[in-house]
């Protein structure tokens, strides 16, 4: 139910529902004022709810609310932390599933690769087959013609 908080004196606090200030004594620390002449008159501060029988809490009311500004930035700089710690899990996700896409076009892409230099081959074989062919024909009507005119 109650924090433990550090103090600029180096003691601890307790804060609970509804931003009350809890002294060691786990009761509700009372706002109070300096009324001693000096520098300090008139300034606000929580001191224990048992005083002059004190157990020892104090902390200056201005830097209760610094406290309080700062808990407060803390929560909003935490949740943005969360935030992006979530936007980098989904990040990640996503990459994992760019670099698996990847992985198969990569695959695909040789495969294709396979397939297109085989078929060359076929048809650069297919080629020269033709050409021998050509060649035979042509050196057989060569021969014909010359055994006609001898």
């Amino acid at each position: 139910m109650a924090s433990q908080n550090s103090s600029a004196s180096g003691s601890s606090q307790n804060t609970g529902p509804g931003n009350h200030l809890y002294c060691y004594h786990n009761e509700i620390a009372p706002l109070r004022v300096v009324r001693f002449q000096g520098p300090k008159m008139g300034k606000r501060f929580y001191g224990c709810s048992f005083w002059p029988r004190t157990c020892g809490f104090f902390r200056w009311a201005d830097e209760v609310n610094d406290e309080r500004e700062m808990r407060f930035l803390l929560l909003e700089k935490d949740t943005k932390i969360a935030e992006l710690e979530h936007e980098i899990d989904m990040l990640q996700l996503k990459l994992k599933e760019v670099e698996t896409k990847n992985a198969e076009l990569e695959d695909l892409v040789h495969e294709v690769g396979i397939e297109c230099t085989e078929r060359r081959l076929i048809m650069e074989s297919a080629s020269a087959d033709k050409k021998m062919g050509l060649y035979l024909v042509a050196s057989w009507i060569l021969f014909a013609i010359m055994f006609w005119l001898v």
